[in-house]
């Protein structure tokens, strides 16, 4: 462990080394760039945008582009960077975190790696943990970028379509972390290339990196709706099935637990349901009914698969035979069988799309981050991320006071000891800031404060507008702030008039944070750029932490000292190390449960980027797309004969192939069974494929032109692989819900989800060529299609805790929910 430590270390101090020597270089630019006039130095932008598309790489020109930003900023702005903010900038254009302690000026480090990135044009992205922040930050430091030719955008929840495009197309885009990744989700939903905001993800620089890719690595991003279903057309579409004769009005494939219906039972279906043709593209949610009722009526076993217990269907587990309680088909199987049986349907809610923090922000081409407390996660990052974490040195000395931890026995006591400080601070004058772990706490000590009538400000992070306005004072003469420990990140406490005669800001935290990171941003909000500052913790051993870890230790102390009065106190470095050993050890398992995560998760990810790419490729394709849908006829040919052609000939279901081909290639005059006797299953193969090609050239000449045969691709694909796409989601969430269970039986749940997971997406595929060929060969082509995009009929649904609403978009309410995995569930 050591030598891992000193390894780590070493490469921090060379990698400083190597920051000092190119900062010094950069510094000799300076009165280089001083002689420039305002024009000239603005003319460097277009000058370093063509040496960049001539072939010179932004590494060769970082220090002459760090010496243009940083003269620009110090005429812009009145700030000019120092050593150590050139330093942190190296570390940033590398793809590094910058851990640079607060108010050692992060906001205008930033703006160094951010220029010479977006004169690749290829865009980059500053993340921000809030609306405000954001806001801020593109007003304050667009001005520089402005005055140096770059256009900036701002990117928030209130925005529309056109206006957040925009935002995306600006040569730096300042944006929020759910923001950006709800935006890339929309993107993979419309159906045309025209409603896509974003660009490929290329640079990022996330603020406060270690709230953004730590603290909230396991909350997914959610897009959901209502599933789409009338509980009427279940009923409608149950009733008509019941009605209708096996090998008449469709045929059961036993082997793969299959149902079709036969040319007989299509023709029943369209006088059923008043339709010219019953395969039409307007009538696929009206086929997905009926398939589904036909598999609840005729596959489905009552007592077998599934049991009816108090007006509601229940799953029955195939291997143990028990009931499968809070699980449900997906698809709308569950809802046809309960059309069947007679019990109330019920609707659902459903996942369109999601997506971790963790796997959006691995998408970027580059990614750096910079916070005041990182190196505690140095392991993760680097594991995770591949993100080293650079501790960049202060401008000047730390001169805060961090004392040793005091201990009670009990709250009471503890709080009392508290207001005590904070009442003697405040008579003479010194400005303190206490960080509670909690909201109740933080008002808890605003009561007692009250009682002693000590003015106060109390910030519970709920506003962050006013947090910002809050914070900025608390450095004034007499101030007292109770805030949560996690209050005013991104925000400099800047010390009032004659606050450093008084000792500056004193931090009085009231509790342990079970994270180090948490309680060293709170200790940094004093002693900030080398001003003086005291910071404080005071502990009980009825706190959750110390009753979690390490108490009863400590109480054993406490009884051999004999100090049991409830005023009694310990000061102690043993104490301080004692705690900090029960926070590793949560921090511990923090990382486990999250890198656990990641890994469900990344089965997802792979998925989720096979059919977003194939989505792409159909929306931006200009002409024919022949390319995907003749290898999906292919593929559902191949995979019907394959099954039904398996052991000797003479067992071979040619039936069963002739059945398929009058439900979803040709029509019945085309094709009979004597048409395949004496053929090779690949004759069989090949003549299928023969008969396809001919419907397909019958309907390219129906159409006028490629254009239309295109337009007409695009609506059959993306329809179906929506549909198919949101049912997978749904899915792999129940499988997910349902895996941990499998530990029992000695397995690993992972290896089962990871091995289900692909069957399952192996399964979808299968399906969406089916459909797809189906639609495509039995679909009656018609001028005015209309492509739709999923959750286009949605209605709005809670899908848990922890919400938070996107901005309206103009095709229908879906719901966008920030959704933890912990709290919430469907």
């Amino acid at each position: 462990m050591a030598n891992i430590l000193k390894s780590l270390f070493d490469s921090d101090k060379k990698s400083l080394k190597r920051y000092e020597k190119t900062a010094k270089i950069i510094e000799g630019y300076a009165e280089q760039m001083e002689a420039l006039s305002d024009e000239q130095l603005k003319a460097k932008t277009p000058e370093f945008q063509q040496r960049y598309q001539n072939g010179e790489s932004l590494d060769q020109m970082l220090p002459e582009v760090y010496a243009v930003v940083r003269e620009a900023a110090r005429r812009v702005l009145g700030l000019y960077p120092f050593r150590v903010q050139l330093m942190g900038a190296m570390a940033l254009h590398e793809g590094n975190i910058a851990e640079m302690k607060t108010g050692e000026g992060k906001t205008l480090t930033a703006t160094m790696p951010v220029y010479l990135n977006a004169l690749s044009g290829e865009g980059v992205h500053v993340v921000t943990v809030n609306d405000y922040l954001a806001t801020r930050d593109a007003s304050e430091m667009g001005e520089l970028y402005r005055w140096l030719g770059m256009t900036v955008g701002l990117n928030l929840n209130s925005k529309s379509t056109d206006e957040k495009r925009e935002a995306y197309q600006a040569d730096i885009t300042y944006s929020t972390n759910n923001e950006l990744g709800f935006d890339y989700l929309r993107d993979n939903m419309v159906v045309y290339k025209e409603q896509m905001v974003q660009r490929p993800l290329n640079y990022a620089i996330i603020d406060e990196v270690d709230s953004i890719l730590i603290d909230e690595a396991r909350t997914p991003l959610i897009i959901s709706g209502q599933a789409n279903r009338s509980t009427t057309l279940y009923t409608r579409c149950d009733f008509f099935v019941k009605g209708l004769k096996e090998d008449e009005d469709f045929t059961i494939d036993v082997q793969s637990k299959t149902v079709a219906l036969t040319e007989e039972g299509m023709e029943k279906a369209e006088k059923t349901f008043r339709l010219q043709n019953l395969y039409d593209l307007e009538n696929q949610a009206l086929v997905h009914h009926i398939d589904q009722a036909l598999r609840a009526n005729y596959i489905m076993t009552l007592d077998v698969d599934y049991v009816v217990d108090e007006g509601k269907v229940k799953i029955v587990d195939q291997f143990t035979g028990r009931i499968m309680e809070g699980r449900r088909y997906s698809d709308g199987l569950h809802q046809a069988i309960e059309a069947k049986e007679g019990v109330e349907i019920e609707n659902e809610s459903k996942t369109m799309a999601s997506i971790t923090f963790q796997n959006f922000f691995r998408m970027y081409k580059k990614l750096s981050g910079m916070t005041g407390t990182a190196k505690t996660e140095e392991e993760e990052f680097r594991e995770i991320y591949n993100m080293d974490v650079i501790a960049i040195p202060t401008n000047r000395p730390i001169q805060r006071d961090d004392r040793p931890d005091l201990l009670y026995p009990t709250l009471m006591s503890k709080f009392q000891a508290v207001i005590q400080d904070i009442k003697e601070r405040h008579e003479k004058g010194q400005p303190v800031l206490v960080g509670t772990v909690a909201v109740e706490t933080s008002e808890l000590l605003s009561q007692l404060l009250k009682q002693e009538g000590v003015p106060h400000e109390v910030l519970n992070a709920k506003n962050h507008f006013k947090e910002a306005e809050i914070i900025t004072t608390a450095g004034q003469k007499g101030a007292v702030t109770i805030a949560t420990n996690m209050a005013g990140r991104g925000t400099d406490i800047k010390l009032g008039p004659g606050v450093k005669e008084l000792g500056g800001l004193a931090v009085i935290g009231t509790e342990r944070h079970e994270s180090r990171r948490i309680d060293n941003q709170l200790r940094g909000r004093a002693g900030r750029q080398g001003d003086p500052g005291v910071s404080q913790f005071y502990l009980s051993l009825e706190d959750e932490l110390m009753r979690r870890f390490g108490s009863e230790r400590i109480r054993m102390v406490l009884e051999q000292l004999k100090i049991s009065e409830e005023d009694a106190v310990i000061q102690s470095r043993m104490i301080t190390r004692q705690v900090e050993s029960a926070q590793k050890r949560v921090e511990g398992n923090n990382y486990d449960i999250r890198r656990n995560v990641l890994k469900y998760d990344d089965v997802m990810r792979e998925q989720r980027e096979v059919i977003y790419a194939q989505r792409q490729e159909v929306i931006m394709a200009e002409d024919s797309l022949k390319f995907v849908t003749v290898p999906m006829i292919r593929r559902t040919i191949q995979r019907i004969v394959q099954a039904n052609t398996q052991g000797p000939e003479s067992e071979w279901e040619l039936k069963d192939i002739v059945d398929f081909a009058h439900a979803s290639l040709v029509h019945p005059e085309k094709i009979s069974v004597e048409d395949l006797q004496g053929k090779t299953a690949q004759q069989i193969e090949d003549h299928l494929i023969e008969l396809a090609k001919e419907v397909y050239a019958e309907k390219e000449s129906q159409l006028n032109g490629e254009d239309q045969l295109l337009e007409f691709e695009k609506v059959v694909i993306l329809r179906v692989v929506d549909s198919k796409w949101t049912d997978h989601i749904d899915q792999m969430d129940q499988l997910r819900q349902g895996i941990g269970l499998r530990s029992y039986g000695q397995t690993n749940p992972l290896t089962e989800y990871q091995q289900e997971g692909f069957k399952m997406f192996e399964e979808m595929i299968a399906s969406i060529d089916y459909d797809v060929t189906r639609l495509l060969m039995k679909a009656q082509i018609r001028q005015n299609l209309q492509r739709e995009q999923v959750g286009d009929k949605q209605i709005p649904s809670a899908a848990g805790a922890n919400q938070m609403t996107g901005h309206k978009q103009k095709k229908g309410p879906v719901r966008l929910t920030n959704q933890n995995p912990q709290t919430s569930g469907k």
